[in-house]
């Protein structure tokens, strides 16, 4: 997409219009004036927008790479439009989440349309009671369970990136691949 001048395209702010009067009727003026007016016509359009440009939701679709940069999204062109939308806007909450559970079954839901259940804590443990002995020792594995969703096939390779991507480094994460619906999905 380009935002140069476009042919027609009227400015809301003749620079014309806004010369001293000693050059309000000088030709040679206006017509050198209005050339400008047709190149800068789409900047002014474009500032005049600019909060939409940066709306994920509405902005134009070769800006959604540039804003999920900012945000930290990677964006995959490959992904339906709408899809790519929402990754941009639920990012923030997304990186809030990350290192959970919860962000882990999100960002699989969100980039792969699957359903996904995490067991197991990672080996985290802790007491909230100071000076007490020690908790038993966790099982040190996360199991990550996918089923499919959106798209009746998944991607191992894929989950498994976002699994690495999302769960903390000190954590061993299992990947089971399964093929149907959970349980208590059909209820």
């Amino acid at each position: 997409m380009s935002r140069a001048a476009v042919p027609g395209l009227p400015s809301r702010y003749p620079i014309g219009e806004q010369l001293p009067a000693l050059y309000a009727d000088d030709d040679f003026a206006q017509r050198f004036t209005a050339g400008l007016d047709t190149v800068l016509a789409p900047v002014f359009a474009t500032l005049d927008n600019l909060p939409a440009y940066l709306d994920p939701r509405v902005t134009p679709t070769d800006f959604l790479a540039w804003l999920a940069s900012w945000v930290g999204v990677a964006d995959d062109p490959h992904w339906p439009v709408e899809l790519r939308r929402e990754a941009v806007v639920r990012a923030v909450e997304l990186h809030r989440w990350r290192g959970t559970r919860r962000g882990l079954v999100e960002a699989l839901r969100l980039a792969l349309g699957v359903h996904a259940e995490v067991t197991g804590d990672g080996g985290a443990v802790w007491s909230s009671t100071a000076g007490s002995d020690l908790p038993p020792q966790p099982a040190a594995e996360t199991l990550v369970r996918v089923w499919p969703g959106r798209e009746q096939r998944v991607d191992p390779d894929r989950v498994r990136e976002i699994v690495r991507a999302m769960c903390p480094v000190h954590t061993v994460c299992r990947v089971e691949l399964l093929p149907g619906p959970p349980a208590d999905e059909g209820r």
